[in-house]
């Protein structure tokens, strides 16, 4: 549970999306990929390179996306999807369209280039698009006071006349809820809002990354805020739902991880000529048989 500690972002916000708006995630942003439709099978499988995975088997991560669900696909580097995103919302103010672009990276990827340039030309044209900042405290190694000399990322907003929130990025609810605003607000001619969800990294940047630089009292202070539990509080407590309803939905979630799991395991590698499929460039020889 540890490595979903900072989901709530990507549910809060992914959410609160409509069935065409579009969206430009990153790597942590899994619960995105899930809401709009995107199954667990094609992840795991995506994980395990095989070809029922979305890229086919052409790479064993989850730098992915799928058009057909509304969501890009997206390299390694953060904060690239900030520029294609508004572009995405520009497309959408040109032909007249009554929809939203959200784009998300981490506090890290704030002090890329690319995130500076999405900002601007989407202040400078009023586009339909809402930047979020999931604040997890670290950009791989680097704390965020030495990252930038601001207390909040969400003040780098401000520079481009673009209006900032900050949320609790461990409560579902209050992503949701101000992820929807701004979407409603970008889609009727608004313009774009930046929205900071503050939260933390409970895991290392990757496997290999044992996170030792991270202070162990902070992380244990970050414990007691897991969303998983704040979220099943707030549901019995406001009568939502009861502890045996939510029994059976962690039952169920496992149930469907196993699952995924056992698809991804039978699924077939693709073949070695797959690899010259769905590219934009042939081999000479590909283009003369």
């Amino acid at each position: 549970m540890d490595k979903q500690r900072h989901r709530a972002v990507s549910v809060g916000y992914g959410y609160a999306l409509e069935k065409n708006d579009i969206a430009a995630p990153y790597f942590r942003d899994m619960g995105v990929f899930l809401i709009r439709g995107i199954t667990a099978k094609r992840i795991m499988a995506q994980y395990f390179g095989k070809k029922t995975g979305v890229t086919g088997g052409k790479e064993g991560n989850v730098h992915v996306g799928d058009l057909n669900y509304g969501v890009f696909g997206f390299p390694s580097h953060l904060a690239d999807n900030y520029p294609i995103g508004a572009g995405a919302a520009l497309a959408f103010k040109i032909r007249g369209e009554k929809r939203v672009a959200v784009a998300c990276t981490g506090d890290g990827g704030t002090s890329r280039g690319d995130f500076h340039e999405g900002m601007n030309i989407a202040a400078v044209r009023k586009l339909p698009i809402v930047f979020i900042c999931n604040n997890n405290q670290y950009a791989y190694s680097t704390p965020l006071k030495l990252q930038m000399a601001i207390k909040d990322v969400a003040e780098r907003a401000l520079a481009y006349g673009i209006p900032s929130r900050i949320v609790d990025g461990n409560n579902v609810v209050e992503v949701y809820t101000a992820a929807k605003e701004a979407y409603e607000i970008a889609r009727n001619g608004g313009g774009p809002a930046f929205i900071e969800c503050k939260t933390m990294r409970m895991h290392g940047h990757s496997e290999h990354d044992s996170a030792k630089y991270v202070p162990r009292e902070l992380l244990e202070e970050w414990k007691k805020k897991d969303p998983l539990l704040h979220m099943e509080t707030y549901l019995m407590k406001n009568h939502i739902s009861e502890k045996e309803e939510l029994d059976s939905i962690d039952l169920q979630a496992k149930k469907e991880i196993e699952e995924a799991e056992a698809f991804a395991e039978e699924s077939p590698y693709p073949e070695p000529g797959d690899v010259l499929r769905g590219v934009y460039a042939t081999s000479i020889e590909e283009e003369m048989s």
